[in-house]
């Protein structure tokens, strides 16, 4: 039978291991063509290899489905650029986009260096910017061709860009700035037909297996795995899918067995004097105004 993505061809970043590799596997698995990147680096960003995209790629054809491997630095213009390239030459489209590569550097503020600061925000924020961008042109000049695209992004924040996460300030501020993005992409591209999204998922990958050892590890007794990453791939199948149409500019949680709609910023108790506050009087009234607002979540790692 076919899929729900069957005819679409989706290019994913960061695709050779963990939540890109469920991802790639679940939408060839559902008919789509996958452009799968991936550089091939070390958790922590050093070396490459084009190891872990082929053999996903391999994995993809020796169950029938179509892929094809790219493995340019997507924190690049060049890179980035070639990998709807390798779309278009491969395939004669692009359908949707899946930002996921990533790595992390962890280190306390006090402890944190620029280099691991800028390598962090490359990878994860200009990692989803450039990919983003290149697919949005050609998207763009289809529209302007008059064959307007029924296209899909979908980004990848995570809990720490929600909430933050203690000793990794640069990864959720990276992971921040994708939800600002996603949501400025997806009131800028409506008009082309383009619908963006963001996901925060939690799954167990090479970013989190030995920072949240206790809870990512598989069980043992046959049970649900609930940190598998292919749980959190149906989501981004379905929103890669024409079936998702008029969805955009949302962000979802997606762990184990459970889906949530962030709902995000949102106005709270609020106080208008009508004139200018003196210091004393703004400070009491933000006193009165946060005994009445909701507390906010605890950031991970906290005490």
């Amino acid at each position: 039978m076919p899929g729900i993505c069957t005819g679409r061809v989706v290019a994913v970043t960061g695709a050779g291991r963990g939540l890109g590799r469920a991802h790639a596997l679940a939408l060839a698995a559902e008919g789509a063509q996958v452009v799968v990147n991936d550089l091939g680096v070390a958790a922590d960003g050093a070396g490459a290899s084009s190891g872990p995209a082929q053999h996903v790629v391999d994995a993809i054809r020796a169950r029938g489905g179509r892929a094809v491997r790219h493995t340019g630095d997507i924190t690049t213009t060049e890179g980035a650029a070639s990998l709807v390239a390798t779309a278009l030459d491969t395939y004669g489209r692009l359908d949707a986009l899946v930002n996921n590569a990533g790595f992390l550097r962890d280190r306390m503020l006090v402890n944190l260096d620029e280099d691991d600061w800028d390598a962090v925000v490359r990878v994860h924020l200009t990692g989803h910017f450039l990919p983003l961008r290149h697919a949005a042109a050609h998207w763009r000049a289809e529209a302007k061709a008059g064959r307007t695209p029924d296209a899909r992004v979908v980004n990848t924040s995570s809990g720490a860009g929600l909430l933050g996460s203690v000793g990794q300030g640069n990864y959720s501020a990276a992971k921040a700035g994708i939800l600002g993005l996603t949501l400025v992409a997806a009131a800028e591209l409506a008009r082309y037909g383009v619908q963006v999204n963001a996901l925060a998922p939690a799954a167990r990958t090479r970013m989190t297996e030995r920072t949240f050892a206790g809870t990512m590890a598989a069980p043992t007794d046959g049970t649900f795995d609930a940190m598998a990453p292919e749980n959190v791939s149906p989501l981004v199948v379905w929103l890669c899918a024409a079936a998702s149409a008029g969805v955009t500019g949302r962000v979802f949680e997606a762990e184990a067995g459970r889906i949530t709609v962030m709902e995000g910023w949102h106005p709270g108790p609020s106080a208008d004097k009508g004139a200018r506050w003196t210091p004393a009087e703004a400070g009491e009234t933000a006193r009165e105004l946060l005994a009445g607002a909701r507390p906010p979540q605890p950031v991970y790692g906290a005490p």
